[in-house]
């Protein structure tokens, strides 16, 4: 555990409370004719005056199409407050919740998950029983009825139970979700590294899981980019593994990376409203599902979407249209916001912020407006609590540490900060930046125990190109360009970095304020194609990965420094895997 101080959100935990009720008039799930039956898992985690309810209800008769709704009755004084993945209405202590409008249906032996946020006086006891379009849920399916029944209540003639609970220990949710856990290997990332030779020296690292269309949810067999494997096939592959914790990357906001081109998204600026019911709820609800409570599920939100409101709009140098208009509508702040909410309700959910990297909002001008705007998207989703911490580097390759060129060496006279690297940025390296960004996260109004996370999954930048002692330049250009770390032509570089390296391999609380080093961006996945490639996925070209491109106003005009020969993003990109490996640091 980090030496900062904690935040254990202890809940009291009703384990799963099977609901068990006898059938009496069973009224029809679509028709008079039809066999219905069905099955409730209820679940709640408790604390003072306050719970999270989780639903699991599994369809045992004939398919549901025309949609369906699910009643119960609270024993005592219990209020819905919010909920996700159903819209839930509550009369008196009556409740109904209403299937949304992606998921009408449910076939045999299907399930449909969501949840809801709650008040509580007296006693929080579980409903004695549950409808499904009227039919009373006993576990097993019942004959047709003759005609259909509004009922929210089971017959009188059987009595109810209420099977006890498997655990009565409190659930708490951890302080640093990384620390004394096991992490999920991807088995579709593991495969392509180990395609390349000696890539099964670092197979078996966790890397996450990037959700960054709606086909990826439920797997995206034969696309360039993702893998076959859904959000739910990866979390059943997690248990099988007997992992601990499983980190996945939520990216797919309306309007996404304003700013570049080659990570554009499938949602148009205006699509909000598919973006919370087609994307973020179908995740909150896979995610919710009893089964994997066992789990500690990561969740990295939105990279590169909140930076962009504040340097790449109307004034700044590199501005885009775009970003101008996602900043205007709301899109990214209500769309985090949102996503925050619905995930961060989940008791074994841990949600992490992308903050950039030092590079891109180390300027003073930068620095406080963005964790400004970081507490805007976290206060429209209700509660800051739903952010557990902050994560920095993410796909990018800014080094961990500058040994030689700190903000405060001087040269000739001259500070470093005056040099064309440096730019008068007030960071150098990612591990200062972190902890220092963390500090002032918590200043603007976060919970004082979030963690950082950062990404050393490109950042090792070893090789024999590594300096190993400082430059004895006494020109403050030359000494730091002889004296760093990062190789890059210019810190404002981004897309399949030419001499990059594996950095530090994942490691749960290895520094101050910061959760882990983690490989978010699994090494060896394009960040862009060299060249158009035309593709179905809302990846568009950017000249940034174009290895010819002499820059623009966000990299002072340089190179790119980018590799050529690259496919889309996401896709593999095996020559990138190889030279990755070549010039890791710590070395393989």
């Amino acid at each position: 555990m980090r030496p900062i101080p904690t935040r254990a959100r202890a809940f009291t935990a009703a384990a799963a409370v099977g609901v068990v009720a006898a059938s009496g008039a069973v009224a029809v799930a679509t028709s008079a004719s039809a066999a219905a039956g069905c099955r409730v898992d209820y679940s709640v985690n408790q604390w003072n005056t306050g719970f999270t309810g989780n639903v699991t209800v599994t369809n045992l008769g004939d398919p549901i199409s025309g949609g369906w709704n699910l009643k119960w009755t609270w024993p005592g004084s219990q209020t819905v407050t919010q909920a996700w993945s159903a819209t839930v209405t509550q009369s008196g202590q009556n409740v109904t919740a209403t299937n949304p409008s992606w998921a009408a249906s449910l076939p045999t032996n299907g399930t449909a998950n969501f949840g809801f946020n709650g008040s509580w006086s007296g006693s929080n006891t579980a409903p004695a029983s549950f409808t499904l379009n009227g039919t009373v849920c006993n576990g097993s399916t019942g004959g047709p009825s003759s005609s259909p029944s509004t009922s929210t209540s089971p017959s009188t003639s059987p009595s109810t139970s209420v099977s006890p609970s498997t655990s009565t220990s409190p659930t708490t949710k951890v302080d640093n979700p990384y620390a004394g856990a096991k992490g999920y290997v991807n088995p579709e990332w593991k495969a392509k590294a180990e395609s390349v030779s000696g890539g099964s020296r670092v197979s078996n690292n966790p890397t996450a899981v990037w959700i960054d269309r709606i086909a990826a949810i439920n797997g995206t067999s034969g696309s360039s980019s993702n893998g076959s494997m859904g959000v739910r096939d990866h979390l059943d592959a997690a248990l099988a593994q007997g992992a601990g914790y499983i980190q996945f990357v939520v990216y797919n906001l309306p309007g996404r990376d304003c700013a570049a081109l080659a990570s554009n998204g499938e949602l148009g600026p205006n699509d909000l409203p598919r973006y919370k019911a087609e994307y973020v709820d179908p995740i909150a609800a896979i995610q919710g599902d009893a089964k994997y409570k066992s789990l500690r599920i990561i969740n990295v939100i939105e990279i590169d979407s909140l930076p962009n409101l504040i340097t790449n709009t109307s004034g700044q140098a590199g501005g885009t249209a775009m970003c101008d208009t996602m900043k205007a509508n709301g899109g990214y702040v209500q769309g985090v916001g949102y996503a925050l909410q619905k995930l961060g309700a989940l008791g074994n959910v841990y949600n992490y912020v992308d903050a950039a990297h030092h590079g891109w909002i180390g300027w003073d001008s930068n620095f406080g407006p963005t964790a400004d705007i970081m507490l805007q998207a976290a206060q429209a989703s209700g509660n800051v609590k739903n952010v557990h911490g902050f994560i920095t580097n993410t796909a990018n390759y800014s080094a961990l540490r500058e040994p030689f060129v700190q903000p405060t060496t001087t040269v000739g006279g001259q500070s470093v900060r005056q040099s064309k690297w440096v730019d008068w940025n007030q960071y150098t390296d990612e591990l200062t930046f972190a902890q220092a960004f963390r500090t002032k996260l918590v200043s603007v109004g976060f919970d004082s125990g979030i963690g950082m996370l950062i990404d050393t999954s490109r950042n090792g930048w070893g090789g024999s190109a590594r300096p190993t002692a400082a430059s004895t330049s006494t020109v403050v250009d030359t000494y730091v360009n002889e004296s760093r770390i990062d190789r890059r032509i210019h810190a404002g570089n981004w897309c399949n970095q030419s001499g990059a390296g594996l950095g530090e391999r994942p490691t749960a609380a290895p520094a101050s304020g910061i959760d882990a080093y983690v490989w978010v961006k699994p090494p060896g996945e394009s960040d862009g194609s060299s060249t158009l490639i035309e593709n179905d996925e809302g990846k568009g070209f950017d000249r940034m990965c174009d290895p010819t491109y002499t820059g623009n106003a966000r990299n002072g005009n340089s190179m790119s420094g980018a590799l050529s020969g690259a496919p889309i993003s996401g896709a593999w990109f095996p020559a990138q895997f190889s030279q990755l490996m070549a010039n890791a640091y710590p070395a393989l």
